[in-house]
Formats: structure tokens, sequence, C-alpha cells
């Protein structure tokens, strides 16, 4: 039997190595698409087994190219997703609302069997962030485009390549005080990457018709209490400062000039939201899939990368010394 095609677009990024493995292993075709097959390429190649991976080379717009691998694919998957604007064109619009609404057209022109687009939890409710608007605009668009749509809304995911828990722990081991926006009083549901990946294998191999799935993790943390898991994995302790709205408004205007933003007023304006279930969708333990994996017991396991004295300040290491103490 010929193996089943996945088309990927986003392949590159976190969820994606955790997401190739999973479907290569279980013995789906993946065909990854990159903007730079030079940049990207090897890294993609390792990520599953051989003669599952094929990676082509297309930017996101140019529509000749993606057409053409439509022809070959049974199901399409869209990971791509940007947290910041950039001038190059790289704008919520285009890439939340525009590009995902192209694919949902060529899905239904080739009769794909499965459309699953990753987009974000809480976005119903966050009507003044325009990362949250560009969300559900292009939600919407695929759902009219095409039926055999499934939406995935992960509350924030992590893993250890990801840009949550490794650059919060970066600031927290360099600086002595970090503020807390709207007093850190936040909800969220942190999703490892590895149980979203084991969702969307669930979702095609079980043929889920529904079309808008909240994924989440296993327990609800504040904002507050993730830097303290955060702080007490790295042994480190820092002043959590509640900040004022209109200092945190101030800094969020200086930090999105930087290439690479620490916050936006985008991202603050987002942070107003708890990042939960609503209650108005099923969850993926609702589809028979509940996550497993507790933020803590994930994070330490590459926590001791911001600790001082890195891999040496780990149980084993510590353990080891004690014996030779004794």
């Amino acid at each position: 039997m010929k193996a089943k095609n996945c088309l990927i677009f986003g392949g590159s990024g976190q969820i994606g190595s955790f997401l190739i493995r999973k479907l290569t292993k279980n013995n789906l075709k993946v065909t990854v698409v990159t903007r730079n097959i030079h940049q990207k390429g090897l890294k993609i190649k390792t990520q599953g087994n051989a003669g599952f991976i094929d990676i082509k080379e297309a930017k996101i717009f140019d529509e000749k190219k993606i057409e053409k691998l439509f022809s070959e694919a049974d199901y399409c998957i869209n990971l791509i997703g940007i947290l910041y604007e950039k001038k190059s064109g790289n704008t919520f619009k285009n890439i939340h609302t525009i590009f995902p609404t192209l694919l949902s057209k060529l899905c239904k022109k080739y009769n794909l069997k499965r459309f699953i687009h990753i987009s974000a939890l809480g976005i119903n409710d966050a009507v003044d962030s325009q990362y949250a608007i560009s969300k559900l605009e292009g939600e919407n668009n695929i759902l009219t485009n095409f039926s055999r749509t499934t939406i995935l809304r992960p509350s924030v995911v992590f893993s250890n390549s990801d840009n949550f828990s490794t650059q919060f722990m970066t600031l927290l081991r360099r600086l002595p005080v970090f503020p807390l926006y709207y007093s850190g009083k936040t909800r969220f549901m942190p999703l490892h990457a590895t149980d979203l990946s084991n969702i969307i294998y669930h979702v095609l191999s079980n043929k889920i018709e529904t079309q808008v799935i909240e994924c989440v993790g296993p327990e609800i943390l504040t904002f507050k209490e993730i830097l303290q898991i955060l702080l007490d994995l790295i042994n480190k302790k820092r002043l959590l400062v509640p900040m004022p709205l209109s200092l945190a408004k101030f800094s969020a205007k200086f930090f999105q000039l930087l290439p690479k933003p620490l916050l936006t007023e985008d991202q603050l304006r987002l942070l107003k939201y708890d990042n939960v279930t609503s209650g108005k969708y099923k969850t993926n333990s609702d589809i028979g899939i509940p996550s497993k994996l507790f933020f803590k017991n994930e994070v330490k396991k590459y926590s001791f990368m911001w600790r001082d004295g890195g891999e040496f300040s780990t149980e084993k290491y510590q353990s080891k010394n004690l014996k030779e103490e004794n």
C-alpha cells in the first residue's frame, strides 16, 4: 500500500520537528516546504525515518510551486505562524489570514482528505489584538473554503526548542528583577510539542471530523506560577514585581523596536486574556487524546542549561558527588 503523503508548511519550526518524527515513525510520508532548503534542509532530514521525508523549496506566496505539491498530497498541515510582524512582508494579515486561505482553496481544488491548521487558543476574546483578529479571520476563511478542515487551537506550546520557557529562563537568569504584567494573573494551560504532535496524528489516523479543537496541557498555571517554576528549576531567586500598565505599554514600545522583540504592544494586549479552554469547543480530551506531559516535569529535563554549572548541576552529578564525599 502506498504511504499517505502529508504536505507540511512550517516543518522546520518547534512543532514541526516533533510532528515529522511522529508521522514518519507511523509510516506516513511527509513533504516539508521550506523557504531555504540549504539552511533548513539538513535539520529537517534528521527529524524522521530515512525515505519518508521529502523537502521542497518554495516561498509561501509562490503559488505555482506550491500548487504542484498538492497534486500528490493526501493531507495538508499548516504550522506557520508569527508572534510579531516584520517589515519584510511577514505581517499578521499575510501569514495568518491570506496564506491559510490560499492553502484551503488548494485543498478543495485537489480534493485532499484533510487540512489541519494550527491556530491559537483564546482568539475569540482578544478583540483588540491584531494577532488574534488575523488568526480568527484566517479560520473563518478556511472553514468557508474547505469543509474537511480541522483547526487546532493550542495554548502556549513548549519544548526544549521553544520561544517561551527557554526565553524566560534566559531573562530570569540575567535580570535581578522581572516584571509581572497584569500582576501575573493571566492563566495558561501549557502544552508540550509532543502532546500536540500526538493530537495531530490522532486527528489524521482516526479521521476526526470536529472542525475546531482546543488543545491544552493537563494543568492550569498563572504567568506568575510559570515564572516561579522556572526560577526553581534554574536555582535562582528573583524579585517578581507587578508592573503598572502605563509603564508596561512604554516598555513594549521600546522592546518591539528590537530585531527579535522581547515584548510588543500587541503581545501585551494578548496577555490580558486567559489562555485556557473556553467551553465552547471540544478539547483534545474530548476527542480521546488527553495531554500527559506536565510543564515542570518536562522543562526540568533541559533547564540545566540555564543553571550555574550546566550539566554538572543535574541530579546525576550531584548524587555522584555525594557518594564520593561519603
